[in-house]
């Protein structure tokens, strides 16, 4: 029911069960793509159209304000990482991929879970705030980047990573070009965010609830994805 309190616009809705899970497990990992892949196929069914509006045309027009706030090592990180992905944009590979709407912020704290840790039970998935319509292997990458690292370093974790890949494998199968570009969207995915918490860190929006979060984390994730190659997306068929 929507309505209004305290002269502001409220909804209210039904609670999701669960809770978000801080270190998920293999299970974990494998239950959220699976997940994913069929919010990806049912949203094929929607008959309206949103861009994703953190896009590459956002990264674009965001960039020159955030500048002014980095060292020359970083602005070099932030063109060098920017200018890859408008080549990529230019080119014809990113029309190959499947594409259609996505949550586009598939981050641990957006997904709920019950059940137990060896046998977990999917609560639900919150937070569509950020959604959009995108290529489906960009909302795979964000989530890879979130869930299957090392959270220290940023480094990819082999066993979540082939578990998450080869779990959405088998609902929604991976075209030869989404294997292809892979890195590339793991790169999009970590500039992505490196920019977004820049912008949201030095140029801070007015809303009482918003806490930036530290954008060095995702400067670590993108120099790692833009430096260490990740493994092959799948093993052979």
């Amino acid at each position: 029911r929507i309505s209004t309190v305290h002269d502001k616009p409220t909804i209210i809705v039904t609670r999701l069960s669960g809770q978000w899970i801080k270190s998920p497990s293999v299970a974990h990992c494998q239950l959220a793509a699976q997940t994913m892949a069929r919010l990806h196929l049912a949203g094929q069914q929607f008959a309206i159209a949103q861009p994703n509006l953190r896009g590459l045309s956002w990264w674009q027009e965001t960039a020159p304000a955030i500048e002014p706030f980095l060292s020359l090592d970083q602005q070099a990180l932030l063109t060098r990482a920017l200018n890859h992905q408008i080549a990529l944009k230019n080119s014809d590979k990113l029309s190959e991929l499947p594409y259609g709407p996505a949550h586009c912020d598939f981050f641990r704290d957006n997904v709920l879970f019950t059940g137990t840790a060896q046998t977990p039970v999917m609560g639900g998935v919150i937070d569509f705030y950020f959604a959009g319509c995108d290529h489906w292997l960009f909302d795979l990458a964000v989530a890879v980047n979130d869930w299957c690292i090392e959270h220290e370093s940023g480094a990819l974790v082999s066993a979540k990573t082939q578990s998450w890949l080869e779990a959405y494998h088998q609902i929604r199968p991976l075209t030869v070009a989404e294997r292809a570009l892979w890195p590339d969207m793991l790169q999009a995915a970590a500039l992505r965010f490196w920019i977004s918490r820049l912008f949201d860190f030095h140029q801070p929006r007015p809303a009482e609830t918003l806490k930036p979060h530290d954008p060095t984390h995702f400067e670590r994730v993108l120099r790692l994805r833009l430096n260490v190659r990740p493994p092959t997306i799948l093993q052979d068929d």
